[in-house]
């Protein structure tokens, strides 16, 4: 089992939902569970790389960078963000199992507790440089700990009253024929207590608001759509646990280099003269200067590739997107008569004509004569 792909451990299709790959591992993390199969080595096998392959393919970007490159793609990278997965599976294991296993109290359970979610996320700019190469920043960020007033609760003086919609189970059942289906309650939110009266000291929040800076270090090659995970820089709860920080990224473009996913352009404007007379050309790169050969056989838009030296990918440092020199071909806009003068002699010195249409179309044009009478 090991040797297949995590599609099929899952028993998906590459094209699965979400949905569809989290029904799947519900099923198969229930069937080899080690305490469903004491003593059964093979089954302890196979729950860890269903584990595995759950892992990788409920992260949306781990998903990309796996069907685009396989394992080698995730490289160390494939535990980056892991425990955020790891909360998915333990409450998906709660949700089947309950307490059966031992698995204590979720995130979710957590969160449930305090009246603000745990985790934050904020937004940074970043210099287009910055995130070509990577950099260490430190920011600003606002987080909530417990209100010492009401210990977190968002209600005077701490008491909270019991849910009358759902009376203090947090869930609602409702009947279809013989089905049965139970769902978090609306008023609640799941926590079968509900706030009458705010804290005056935070104003029902639960929550303190406070400042810290932050020193982060950004990896090469981060881009617009890029998460990044902070471990326990986020919101406090009333036990003493804290929450992650997710920084998300937009970046200033650049006058010169334009971005595409790890490959980098830049546009090169040259002279036609500069390519009828084949000249050498350097042009900035991200490693300093880069050297085109230009000839009579370069078109305008041409492009002239350097492998491995665009941007490193933030997933895989070792590996590189492309550098891409796209060739303008300019024109003078207006001549003056003595230029006139010499660009005439060079077109007669090719041994044109001057008006070589003429004769090249001279058939084209006594047929049409014949065809319009």
């Amino acid at each position: 089992m090991e040797d297949l792909c995590y599609y099929e451990v899952l028993q998906v299709s590459k094209d699965a939902t979400t949905a569809e790959i989290k029904k799947a591992y519900r099923k198969l993390a229930l069937k080899y569970h080690p305490d469903k199969n004491p003593g059964d080595k093979e089954a302890e096998e196979k729950f860890k790389i269903v584990n595995e392959a759950y892992a990788v393919l409920s992260d949306d970007e781990k998903r990309r960078i796996y069907d685009m490159y396989g394992k080698e793609g995730l490289g160390n990278g494939n535990s980056r963000g892991f425990s955020s997965s790891m909360d998915d599976i333990m409450d998906i294991f709660n949700s089947m199992f309950g307490d059966a296993f031992g698995f204590g109290q979720t995130r979710a359970q957590r969160e449930q507790s305090m009246p603000y979610p745990l985790d934050i996320e904020i937004e940074t700019t970043l210099e287009f440089n910055e995130a070509v190469f990577g950099t260490e920043k430190e920011i600003e960020i606002n987080y909530k700990k417990p209100c010492k007033s009401c210990n977190g609760t968002g209600a005077k003086d701490g008491r909270l009253s019991t849910c009358n919609y759902c009376g203090g189970q947090g869930q609602i059942v409702m009947r279809q024929g013989f089905m049965t289906f139970a769902q978090e309650c609306p008023k609640c939110h799941g926590k079968g207590r509900v706030v009458t009266q705010k804290c005056p000291e935070c104003k029902g929040i639960g929550g303190i608001t406070k400042s810290e800076t932050v020193k982060i270090n950004i990896p090469a090659g981060v881009n617009v759509g890029n998460r990044l995970r902070v471990p326990a820089k986020g919101n406090i709860d009333n036990r003493g646990y804290r929450g992650d920080l997710y920084i998300h990224f937009d970046i200033i473009d650049d006058e010169h280099f334009v971005r595409d996913g790890d490959d980098i352009y830049i546009e090169v404007p040259v002279f036609f003269t500069q390519i009828l007379l084949s000249e050498e050309i350097e042009v900035p790169s991200l490693e300093g200067s880069l050297t085109i050969k230009l000839s009579p056989k370069v078109r305008d838009k041409e492009h002239f590739v350097f492998y491995n030296k665009g941007v490193p990918n933030v997933n895989n440092p070792s590996r590189r997107g492309r550098f891409i020199a796209q060739i303008k071909i300019v024109y003078p806009k207006k001549l003056s008569i003595k230029q006139k003068e010499l660009v005439s002699k060079l077109h007669e010195s090719f041994g044109l004509e001057s008006k070589p249409t003429k004769s090249l179309f001279k058939n084209a044009f006594n047929k049409i004569k014949e065809w319009v009478k």
